[in-house]
């Protein structure tokens, strides 16, 4: 099984905290489309295996018209695949293209909301409501839908915690299969990271972001869902199939400008990407003269992604002996940060998800 990620980076505009390749630049949709679908033509078979998931993610694939979400999904050929997910902002949505996009071969949907209440999306530049939010599930799930995801985002500044108590208890409400949620990341170069270093906001202290992660692990669990990985959560049977493809090591083509890929060939592993400028995609494409950044994973890259990516998930990783990493595991079993269940599987506790980042770079290889 192989998948295929589409990267259509247009927004109507920038979300505060984010640092994804985006564009406001919506009159060039048209032709990015064009040359997504020149990509998809030359790189559909790369990967050797039927495509069994796609994922068109962001920017925002919303601000596309329908027509041209059923001309990619057209293009890729979605016989095989078995989960079509395209994100969406809550903004976006309107019963007619739901049910386009839907008859368009579009599965699931993730709904990208962040937060139930106004004064927190209005502070991160969101342009939704928490009115529409709501009512963009609705609307899914009467045109259909019956896969949906949410984002959510936790330790906004000035969040309290009965406010992120009260977005998990109205996403539960509402009857969604999956959720991902995140601590807020101050990524450099962001809006609101310059709001931070000039006073404007303070951020949320570490204990009270454990505990809003903690709450919500407990939450999620009591109402039955599996937290399969650090921050996703889905109902059984739900679980994100591309996404899971990315913290198993299965083969992947990114499609698009700045988007990546994984591949396996004659025993290598490589990763690439396209770059991240509209117009040196647009006109590589076009001309024939795209360069791909390409490197080759060594038996130690491979080694170190499957302890960062492994410890992500409920299932952990195996580690291979030796002296040092046994002690390694055996201070941090100590700890209660680990578990291992069989000698050399090891899972990350709920204890050890706080310092996970820690943990995993003891025991990369440098």
């Amino acid at each position: 099984m192989a998948g295929i990620y589409v990267h259509i980076p247009f927004c109507k505009r920038r979300c505060l905290y984010c640092d994804f390749f985006s564009t406001t630049m919506l009159g060039r949709q048209k032709e990015y489309i064009e040359a997504l679908l020149k990509e998809i033509a030359a790189r559909r078979n790369e990967t050797g295996e039927p495509i069994r998931t796609i994922y068109l993610g962001g920017g925002t694939p919303s601000t596309l018209e329908s027509a041209d979400i059923s001309r990619l999904l057209q293009a890729i050929v979605t016989a095989d695949a078995t989960e079509v997910t395209m994100e969406m902002n809550a903004g976006d949505a309107d019963t007619a293209y739901l049910q386009a996009i839907r008859q368009a071969g579009v599965n699931r949907l993730s709904i990208g909301i962040q937060s139930f209440q106004d004064e927190l999306l209005r502070q991160i530049g969101r342009r939704h409501t928490a009115a529409q939010a709501a009512e963009a599930v609705h609307m899914a799930q009467e045109a259909g839908f019956d896969n949906i995801s949410i984002d959510l985002i936790y330790a906004l500044p000035s969040q309290r915690t009965e406010q992120w108590q009260a977005d998990i208890e109205t996403a539960l409400d509402l009857g969604i299969q999956h959720i991902s949620c995140y601590g807020l990341m101050y990524e450099e170069g962001t809006a609101l990271t310059k709001m931070l270093e000039t006073g404007q906001i303070t951020a949320i202290d570490e204990d009270t972001e454990n505990a809003m992660y903690d709450y919500l692990c407990e939450r999620l669990k009591a109402a039955g869902f599996v937290h399969y990985e650090v921050s996703n959560f889905a109902l059984p049977g739900y679980e994100a199939q591309h996404n899971s493809s990315y913290w198993n090591g299965t083969p992947y083509i990114g499609i698009g400008a700045g988007a990546h890929s994984y591949t396996r060939k004659d025993g290598e592993a490589v990763r690439s990407w396209n770059p991240d400028d509209l117009d040196a995609y647009i006109q590589g494409i076009n001309n024939g003269t795209l360069v791909r950044g390409n490197e080759r994973l060594t038996e130690r890259d491979l080694f170190n992604e499957q302890v960062m990516l492994g410890l992500r998930t409920s299932h952990g990783c195996t580690l291979p002996p030796s002296v040092s990493r046994r002690a390694t595991v055996g201070y941090y079993k100590e700890l209660d940060l680990l578990s291992e269940p069989e000698e050399g599987h090891i899972i990350a506790t709920q204890k050890g998800l706080h310092v996970l980042n820690r943990i995993i770079e003891d025991l990369m290889e440098g």
